[in-house]
């Protein structure tokens, strides 16, 4: 079996397991979405859901955070991991939306990897989530199914991220990234499948025996 034929497998499973795919991260606008991918570095969706739930109720734009300041920044986000430094990105990235963008934030992933605390990750997140365009956000979850899947061999994140854009047509990548956080996180767990039990490992791969170890992003 090739890697097409395994994308093909991987694409039929989520299509049925995960017909609807909801964004984990609640938010009220697109600022609020970026935000929230900011905060859920090294952190869990739920977390950054439970923190900001109170929070975006009352401050959900550029110019809220700008007149909050870093230090009451920190304090609303206490809880989330490495806050600190969260706060300060938050506080410099809003800065720069007011001060730049008229408090709104850009349609582009050269404007958008250009603000403070936004990688590519998180750009592709809200290019896909928040506007809609075709993007394929690859985090290390993503990278280590798609290896356990047979997708990629698994260099980096930007290796799996081109090789998921070359055997998936364009029009699914925004559905399926969370298709494949959705799956990995009830079905092909880093800790118990191991790539020998879940559904996909065992349909792409039905002679594996042996627990599969990935390679980090």
């Amino acid at each position: 079996m090739n890697e097409e034929q395994r994308a093909k497998i991987v694409l039929k499973i989520l299509n049925k397991t995960y017909p609807k795919t909801p964004i984990p991260l609640k938010h009220r606008n697109i600022f609020t979405l970026l935000i929230s991918v900011l905060l859920s570095a090294q952190c869990t969706d739920v977390n950054v859901n439970n923190v900001t739930k109170s929070i975006y109720p009352k401050y959900n734009k550029p110019e809220h955070f700008v007149k909050l300041g870093r230090k009451k920044i920190e304090k609303l986000i206490r809880s989330i991991g490495i806050f600190r430094v969260k706060a300060k990105s938050v506080y410099t990235l809003s800065k720069t939306l007011v001060e730049k963008y008229n408090g709104r934030v850009p349609k582009t992933f050269e404007e958008l990897e250009d603000l403070p605390g936004v990688g590519h990750k998180t750009a592709s997140v809200v290019m896909s989530q928040g506007f809609g365009y075709p993007a394929f956000p690859i985090d290390t979850h993503i990278h280590r199914l798609a290896q356990r899947w047979g997708l990629t061999n698994g260099k980096n994140v930007v290796q799996t991220e081109e090789d998921l854009k070359r055997l998936f047509p364009k029009k699914y990548w925004n559905k399926l990234h969370l298709q494949i956080i959705y799956y990995g996180r009830e079905y092909c767990k880093a800790r118990e499948c191991y790539g020998i039990s879940c559904k996909i490992c065992t349909s792409c791969y039905p002679k594996r025996k042996k627990p599969i170890k990935t390679k980090k992003a």
